[in-house]
């Protein structure tokens, strides 16, 4: 968890996220609807591309000189659950009294989308104290 956090800790790398999932891909819209500076747009930008969620694609507009926009990688599309989950608290715990300024919902049915937990057996809508951390292949002994 650290180790992601280290990727996603910084508020304007979740709000450029949000954008990219939406579908704004440029680097000046992008600046125009998440309200993020230009230098720490651009740092974030790089950030995510060096990460490998974001890949940078050209593109020219007639008449103007070749440019970038940013598009999720599958490294980034697997934090859309990630997304979901953290839009799906918010909604519970910060929306304004009218309720959250956006829904997650699926595009068939539009029926709301709620994140939930389940195992690899196929155990679904785990609840959350019957899911506990344990030591993976990776841990070090503790000293």
């Amino acid at each position: 968890m650290e180790r992601a956090m280290g990727v996603l800790g910084e508020r304007s790398s979740v709000v450029v996220l949000r954008e990219v999932f939406v579908g704004v891909r440029r680097f000046d819209d992008i600046h125009r609807h998440s309200g993020v500076s230009r230098q720490v747009l651009s740092n974030r930008l790089a950030m995510l591309v060096d990460e490998g969620l974001l890949t940078k694609v050209a593109y020219q507009a007639a008449g103007s000189r070749p440019r970038h926009e940013y598009r999720l990688t599958p490294k980034g599309l697997d934090l859309y659950p990630v997304l979901t989950a953290l839009a799906q608290w918010g909604a519970r715990w910060y929306s304004d009294p009218d309720g959250p300024a956006v829904q997650m919902v699926h595009r068939d049915c539009e029926a709301p989308v709620e994140a939930s937990l389940q195992c690899a057996a196929g155990h679904r809508d785990l609840p959350v104290r019957e899911v506990v951390p344990r030591p993976g292949p990776g841990a070090l002994p503790l000293s």
